[in-house]
């Protein structure tokens, strides 16, 4: 855990919308629980001007956890997630990108052996909220959590945000082409709204493509601890 005491800071602030999430609609019954790197692939495929556009992120695929005790798997050998009708895919992308995105619809994506064929999409807007957080950061292959946090430290830093709180989670496994990556995830609060949005914006490492480093908001750090409690 990294905390510091709060200072006053100013809320007043019109988030651009020079880059947004896409919304799409799929059809999709089951996918691997480990599958960022082949939606990754299999989006570059249809998309290949992706792999050069910078501000593009590849959100890894999330369903809900249900009131009467579902919860999600996780055990990436041995289970799968269970897709709802209502479950979308989601990427970020500059605005100026709409137009050429449009042709993923309609496709047929093999996800390692998983069918997900794409629907149309509708966008939104990146957040005002001041915590936000990324379900999967790059380690950068340590597995000591401090170590972690204090070059997480040094990567915003070098943004020109300065954290005072910031929380991560346990040691998660992805596999690669090029090996096995190692992510926690990360939750970062009491940003000004500018800072919220430039990391929502331009994320942070060079794995987004993977679903890594691609923040969005969450309801507030207070909820954290009985997070971690579950995981």
């Amino acid at each position: 855990m990294y905390w510091q005491e709060d200072e006053e800071k100013g809320e007043k602030y019109q988030v651009p919308e020079d880059v947004l999430d896409l919304l799409f609609k799929i059809e999709c019954k089951s996918l691997p629980l480990d599958h960022g790197f082949a939606l990754s692939e299999q989006i570059i495929q249809q998309l290949p001007w992706i792999k050069e556009e910078a501000r593009v992120g590849i959100h890894q695929i999330h369903v809900a956890e249900s009131a009467n005790g579902w919860m999600r798997p996780d055990d990436p050998e041995t289970e799968v997630l269970n897709v709802s009708r209502r479950t979308k895919m989601t990427i970020r992308v500059p605005t100026t990108r709409l137009e050429d995105i449009k042709a993923l619809t309609g496709k047929t994506l093999d996800i390692n052996g998983h069918s997900l064929k794409v629907g149309t999409y509708s966008t939104r807007k990146l957040s005002k909220l001041t915590t936000i957080f990324a379900r999967y950061m790059d380690t950068d292959g340590t597995e000591d959590e401090n170590k972690f946090l204090e070059g997480m430290v040094q990567k915003l830093l070098e943004k020109d945000i300065k954290v005072k709180k910031m929380l991560s989670g346990k040691l998660m496994t992805h596999k690669t082409d090029q090996g096995t990556i190692l992510t926690r995830k990360i939750m970062i609060s009491d940003l000004d709204v500018m800072q919220s949005v430039l990391l929502q914006e331009q994320g942070l490492g060079d794995k987004q493509l993977l679903g890594m480093g691609i923040f969005i908001p969450h309801k507030g750090i207070d909820a954290v601890n009985k997070e971690q409690e579950k995981s």
